[in-house]
């Protein structure tokens, strides 16, 4: 049995940072990872995604060229062997560089392997047996994958499966209309492939606003994406060297054949195979762990950050998970779980930049609001570049005059909505924004006009 003052098991986005601050303090730390140094968002999310959307903008710009006086002579074509190595060589340096900063961290001891808690302060990791009287959880999630009849017959991809292609599928079915299915579907659209998603639901991506499912549905359509809706007998069938998934839909064919699929219909965390069940954990009905408002689980001495607890998400949600256990242990700053607000970006060009409440949920809550609205046409810097899709929309309390939420989906907006958040943070009224003398020519300057010309939420 070898002692430590801190386990963690996982090093995606919280567990590593965590490691560094604990070490850094003097404590004796162990951290174990069974896969790939970095989690998700190093090796099959943000990074190797976001370059590959970058890759197909670029293709995308090119056969736009002639739209800005550009004349590029030849066809424009997609070598995906060196999309696929770009994407790789940034990833790697991520892992790699993240893997030898553990390794040689002070005070820090890292375990290559599976492990399971045998005890509430006691894990495995393979013959190893470590105690600590802190540890935390950091395991991340995996894609869910549905037990829908004929799946186990096809040759299906996930969102990490699809890490390794190097070549062009002829036609992508895609099953999930929310961000991860959106962002490959559009990537691949521009990387040249025939691209099919299947959406269960009468909208895409429905947690957000009627209008931005609506606006980003007319992005991709205009992009010779074909959409089916309402798909609620999905089946899947071998078809010869294709697939062939039935959608059921109200309108279109009832089957769609297609070269390859991909699910990407949510995610699940991966909680099922640590042996929670020994320490006394406590999940939740989706496998998630039950954390308190300063991530702390039912069982004393054991926190979980990042996926696992699904109280965020994201990358930024887990790093800021790491930053919360760390200030409450280390520096005396009792920061909490609701002291952040929701925020994120959806990476489809442009990109759906989000923070705050949605105008569905600012309704359901009964309070006087304003709202603002303007559509990307009437953004100059929009104009400038010739990418006038979306709109930019926020939402304020009548009476407190604090913002509640708003969504920007548009060119910029994943960076343009922090300028709205930051005040939100401040809590702030938006007049702090309105009267911002911000920089012409930006995407970011008609924030305050928007504000300027809010209307009553009727």
């Amino acid at each position: 049995m070898k002692h430590f003052d801190a386990i963690i098991i996982g090093t995606g986005q919280a567990g590593p940072s965590l490691a560094a601050k604990l070490a850094g303090a003097g404590k004796k730390i162990a951290i174990t990872e069974r896969n790939l140094f970095g989690g998700t968002c190093v090796n099959t999310g943000c990074i190797p995604t976001k370059t590959l959307v970058a890759s197909a903008r670029a293709a995308y710009m090119a056969r736009r060229a002639s739209d800005f006086g550009v004349m590029i002579d030849g066809s424009i074509t997609v070598d995906m062997k060196k999309v696929k190595a770009r994407k790789d060589n940034l990833s790697g340096l991520s892992n790699t560089g993240l893997e030898k900063w553990l390794k040689n961290m002070k005070n820090c001891t890292v375990y290559e392997g599976h492990a399971r808690f045998e005890a509430s302060h006691t894990i495995r990791v393979g013959e190893e047996h470590l105690t600590a009287e802190k540890i935390f959880i950091n395991v991340g999630g995996r894609a869910l994958i549905p037990p829908w009849p004929g799946l186990e017959n096809v040759n299906y991809l996930a969102n990490s499966s699809m890490m390794a292609i190097d070549f062009l599928p002829e036609h992508l079915i895609i099953i999930g209309g929310s961000y991860i299915g959106l962002e490959f579907g559009q990537m691949y659209r521009r990387f040249g492939s025939k691209v099919t998603i299947v959406e269960r639901g009468s909208r895409l991506i429905k947690r957000e606003d009627e209008d931005v499912s609506e606006a980003i549905k007319d992005i991709l359509e205009n992009e010779g994406i074909n959409i089916r809706l309402n798909a609620e007998c999905i089946r899947i069938e071998k078809q010869e060297d294709n697939v062939r998934v039935g959608v059921n839909c109200e309108k279109g064919d009832q089957e769609v054949e297609g070269s390859h699929l991909l699910l990407a219909i949510g995610r699940r965390p991966n909680t099922d195979d640590l042996g929670l069940d020994s320490a006394g954990v406590e999940l939740d009905k989706k496998g998630h762990i039950v954390v308190d408002d300063q991530l702390r689980t039912n069982v004393p001495g054991i926190w979980a950050l990042g996926d696992c607890n699904g109280k965020g998400a994201f990358t930024h949600t887990s790093y800021n998970d790491h930053e919360i256990v760390a200030a409450n242990l280390l520096e005396n700053d009792p920061r909490r779980l609701s002291d952040r607000i929701l925020a994120y970006g959806l990476y489809i060009d442009p990109p759906l930049g989000r923070a705050g409440m949605t105008e569905a949920q600012v309704r359901k809550s009964g309070r006087k609001a304003l709202i603002g609205k303007r559509p990307m046409t009437m953004v100059g810097r929009a104009s400038e570049k010739s990418e006038t899709q979306g709109f930019m929309k926020i939402l304020v309390d009548a009476e407190t005059k604090e913002i509640l939420g708003a969504a920007i989906l548009g060119v910029g907006g994943d960076e343009v909505i922090h300028s709205v958040l930051d005040v939100m943070y401040a809590k702030k009224p938006w007049t702090v924004i309105q009267r911002a003398v911000h920089i012409h020519p930006t995407v970011s300057e008609l924030i305050p006009t928007m504000l300027g010309e809010l209307k009553p939420l009727e």
